[in-house]
């Protein structure tokens, strides 16, 4: 679906670029996207591959766009939506960062209402990604969905019906391709242990998570009976498991992410400050 939008992305890193990727030519033509980042060679790099114009200021191209997509880190959010209040009038604000609420950007934005507030996670660099989004009062029917086509371009999307459930997403999705890792980097050491190769070790734990997922992804089954079925009472899989239970894996992975979210109302309140 091609349907020309103009978007100004307001930070140039790699989720900007995992998005632009995925706009440029399949939603709208890379020459309808403006990219405003401080850093000449990520704007340069962006330039070369996707056709977009650049930026390194905040500038009157902002004020052409239909849509600004807000893609930097949450401490920087209040400086540069500052600088971007004067350009801002009936434009589609989506903002990428975790913890500041829509409240506090409509404010700093002087009482603009149509924000949708998003959490893709990484994956999104190879269109795999998943994204929860909660839109604001002042988002129309034609805006959500504007919001739905441009994250549906690196990945699905999860739409929410509380704002407060925007750090559930953080800490569960947005952060999780960490604990995926962690857990592949922790195979790996065991392979290693139980004497293969360090090659060895991450090509049996990567593949044997990309098939996992395929499988439980592909499934109509809960994943608990998936789990079940590899698991023979008395056997290699049961004692693995067992001694997760008895060290207290599945808690300890589940106070993990209550933590997670709870920084990101943290962040919330740190830098949604006036």
């Amino acid at each position: 679906m091609n349907i020309q939008l103009n978007i100004s992305f307001i930070g140039g890193g790699n989720m900007a670029a995992a998005l632009i990727g995925g706009l440029a030519g399949k939603v709208t033509d890379g020459a309808n996207l403006h990219v405003v980042d401080l850093n000449p060679d990520a704007l340069h790099n962006l330039a070369q591959r996707f056709g977009v114009s650049t930026s390194t200021e905040i500038d009157a191209a902002i004020g052409r766009s239909e849509v600004i997509v807000l893609a930097v880190k949450p401490q920087q959010m209040k400086e540069v939506v500052a600088k971007l209040r004067p350009h801002v009038t009936t434009q589609l604000v989506l903002s990428i960062a975790a913890g500041i609420r829509a409240v506090d950007l409509a404010r700093w934005l002087g009482g603009h209402d149509a924000i949708v507030r998003c959490m893709p996670n990484t994956p999104a660099l190879i269109g795999q990604g998943i994204t929860g989004m909660v839109a604001t009062a002042g988002v129309s029917a034609q805006q959500r969905e504007t919001a739905d086509v441009i994250l549906r371009a690196v990945g699905s999307t999860v739409w929410l019906d509380d704002e407060s459930k925007i750090d559930a997403v953080t800490a569960v999705s947005g952060s999780g391709p960490a604990y995926v890792f962690y857990f592949i980097e922790a195979m790996q050491q065991a392979a290693q242990e139980l004497g293969l190769t360090a090659q060895q070790g991450i090509e049996l734990a990567k593949a044997t998570f990309v098939g996992a997922a395929q499988l439980a992804a592909q499934s109509s089954e809960p994943v608990s009976l998936l789990r079940e079925r590899v698991t023979s009472k008395g056997g290699t899989t049961y004692a693995a498991l067992s001694s997760m239970e008895t060290s207290g894996v599945k808690a300890s992975i589940v106070s993990a992410i209550k933590a997670a979210a709870d920084r990101g109302r943290e962040l919330g309140d740190e830098f949604g400050r006036d």
